[in-house]
């Protein structure tokens, strides 16, 4: 068993195969929409992402792209690390080019992403179930620091990344000029940060992690999103709100 200090705090069961929610037993899917506040066809899919954001049985993350900025509005989420990461998607199935608004669920299904019945379809296959499971739990003995615990699991092959996504709730932006001059949007789980913790190969990992590095900069929310090497498929993750 391995003791490290990392950056994430996390209450789930999470399954191998099809990730899960911070709710024991409960499976749900990761959504990211990679959209851009420069972007006119963005607002619908945001608006969905909003709905989605309010499930049980989704975990759902806004990743603001960066490539739209040259329209005369800078997005104020953006990163060149969330369209870094849109592209490792787009190569990893093969394609050249990159849209917004797209959604990626579970890591390996792309839809556009306010096309409501494809969205649907694909969370449905994310949360197919799994033959395997591993555990994820974790134990808060004081105010400071929570103990996070991976269950071992004999059958996983190969490597996966344990990512921490540091996330907002909400914000709502008035947009001055672009595509959506005049208009303010309203964005869910913006994320603010996507950092890799570890390497995750089927053994017991536990983890001791401080609370006020996670809610750095103000974030009310983190995620661990454990996926297969090179932008593969998602095996599992969970969340919990650092307010609480």
């Amino acid at each position: 068993m391995r003791m490290r200090r990392l950056f994430f705090v996390l209450a789930a069961v999470a399954a191998l195969g099809a990730p899960a929610s911070s709710e024991a037993g409960e499976r749900v899917a990761v959504v990211e929409l990679f959209t851009s506040q420069g972007c006119n066809s963005c607002p619908p899919a945001d608006a969905v992402l909003g709905q989605l954001a309010k499930r049980k049985d989704v975990i759902a993350f806004s990743l603001h792209v960066d490539y739209w900025d040259y329209l005369g509005w800078k997005d104020t989420f953006a990163s060149p690390e969330n369209t870094t990461r849109q592209r490792a998607y787009a190569r990893a199935t093969g394609r050249r080019t990159i849209y917004t608004p797209e959604m990626v669920i579970g890591g390996e299904t792309h839809v556009v992403g306010s096309d409501g019945a494809a969205i649907e379809r694909a969370i449905t296959k994310a949360k197919a179930n799994p033959k395997d499971r591993f555990d994820i739990s974790f134990a808060r003995d004081n105010t400071d620091y929570v103990t996070v615990t991976v269950s071992a699991d004999e059958t996983v092959r190969g490597r996966a990344a344990v990512l921490l996504f540091r996330y907002d709730s909400r914000h709502e932006v008035a947009v001055e000029r672009g595509e959506n001059a005049g208009n303010k949007l309203a964005y869910h789980n913006v994320v603010r940060e996507v950092r890799r913790l570890d390497t995750w190969r089927g053994e017991t990992m536990q983890l001791m992690l401080p609370i006020k590095d996670l809610r750095a900069g103000g974030r009310d929310g983190c995620a661990i999103v454990i996926q297969r090497e090179h932008d593969g498929p998602v095996l599992g993750a969970a969340k919990i709100a650092l307010n609480d």
